[in-house]
């Protein structure tokens, strides 16, 4: 991808201040105009305190709503990262290998990337795309050879290329290991699948939904991928639980929060945690598009100190 700088190394830099606008974004889909950098990446409005991340169902919702929300004080952004969820490892029977699906709902996402996705990165909002197993056997622990796992590396990193995302998040939930004649999950698949996604875009960003056989399964013959994601967070709503990934508390968030499911008063104690214990991400989940401005300002008051504001 053709960037004007880093995109992890810009965003890594500035983890204090996480809420930098986006840089020049990759090609949109292959019939849409090439995506291009915001017209000044450094004129938006920065933050300071914890990256705060939005997993959005778009089988329901629009990405769009992650950018409706900024900060009273100083009208900088409240989310950072924007999550799609998700797409899916899929296991095809007659080839016996695992390839990347989207759904019709994540497919049009992708193809409608000019409106759904370069808007959020325009505003210096980072937009990944989740992937999630689909309960036919195929997961990202149990690829049975590290060429296997670095053709779905491959096809990972193609996706992020084509359609200007800035980067992959993985799941490993719903895999149903051992379906379709499927391997058990091995100790070596996950961490050559990583390594040769870090390998194919090195300034992109990697994050780990911290749950799964794939979470347990993080070193191998010598390699540690904790050097090679940016992000990991808890998967438990409404909890705290540090992420079991080596990684600075910079990059790692164990409040995780349902955005109008989690009561406000557990979402408040969460954001203070994560502050006064020096953690440097927020996880929310399933934003959706309704005015969440009171349920969004539990968290934001006492990261940021500012009530968040919501413009439809």
């Amino acid at each position: 991808m053709a960037f004007t700088i880093s995109r992890r190394r810009a965003l890594t830099a500035m983890l204090a201040v996480p809420a930098a606008a986006a840089v020049a974004a990759g090609a949109a889909a292959a019939d849409s105009p090439a995506a291009t950098p915001a017209e000044d990446p450094e004129a938006a409005p920065r933050k300071e305190g914890p990256t705060t991340v939005a997993y959005v169902e778009v089988n329901n919702h629009s990405m769009l709503n992650v950018g409706k929300y900024t900060l009273a004080g100083d009208g900088s952004n409240v989310f950072d990262v924007a999550i799609i969820f998700a797409a899916n490892i899929n296991y095809d029977t007659a080839k016996q290998s695992a390839y990347l699906h989207f759904n019709e709902n994540v497919q049009k996402v992708l193809d409608d990337a000019a409106n759904q996705i370069r808007p959020l990165q325009d505003q210096g909002i980072k937009v990944m795309l989740s992937v999630l197993g689909n309960h036919q056997g195929a997961g990202f622990a149990n690829f049975p050879s590290k060429e296997a796992a670095s053709a779905f590396a491959k096809e990972l990193s193609d996706a992020v290329e084509r359609y200007g995302l800035d980067g992959i998040d993985f799941d490993d939930e719903y895999a149903a290991y051992g379906e379709n004649g499927t391997g058990q999950p091995n100790d070596s698949s996950f961490v050559h699948l990583v390594t040769a996604l870090r390998d194919n875009m090195p300034d992109e960003l990697i994050s780990l939904y911290d749950i799964g056989p794939s979470a347990d399964r993080l070193s191998y013959d010598g390699v540690d991928l904790s050097t090679k994601f940016d992000y990991s967070w808890n998967p438990y709503y409404g909890t705290w639980a540090v992420p079991g990934i080596s990684l600075p508390k910079s990059q790692l968030s164990p409040a995780a929060v349902h955005i109008g499911a989690t009561d406000t008063g557990t979402v408040t104690e969460l954001a203070q945690r994560t502050k006064s214990e020096g953690y440097g991400v927020f996880l929310t989940y399933n934003l959706d598009g309704s005015n969440r401005q009171d349920d969004v300002s539990s968290f934001t008051k006492e990261l940021y100190g500012s009530d968040a504001v919501y413009k439809p």
